[in-house]
């Protein structure tokens, strides 16, 4: 059983600057296709950014150039560092990951194991 755990979600201002964190525990690897969504209410869950077991990240097109995922293996932590937040970014963003040896998509149903979600407000 893995769990996800975000956290780093508050409000901030337009322009600003926010760095979520997400530690994974319980039965853990490395070979962990790992991503960060974010959802609106009344919308679909959105795909920001995924990162393969080999560290290949791939963006959204509304995130590229402000947003930077990495990840930590020897910590088991996932970060999403965003840079130049928008109102638009508001959203309840959730870490997520799937056992892959080698696709990662960004893909909702893919990843089998979800935390409960961190809050960003952009205002």
């Amino acid at each position: 059983h893995v769990q996800l755990v975000e956290s780093g979600g508050r409000s901030v201002r337009a322009g600003g600057t926010l760095t979520l964190s997400c530690v994974l525990s319980g039965n853990t690897g490395t070979t962990y296709c790992m991503a960060w969504f974010r959802q609106v209410p009344g919308k679909e869950r959105e795909a920001v950014a995924t990162v393969d077991r080999t560290g290949v990240i791939r963006y959204v097109d509304a995130v590229k150039g402000r947003f930077t995922a990495s990840r930590d293996n020897s910590k088991l932590t996932l970060y999403l560092q965003m840079d130049s937040l928008k109102p638009e970014d508001t959203a309840m963003y959730y870490c997520v990951s799937s056992l892959s040896l080698g696709q990662c998509p960004p893909s909702a149903g893919f990843f089998r194991n979800w935390g409960r979600g961190t809050q960003v407000t952009v205002s």
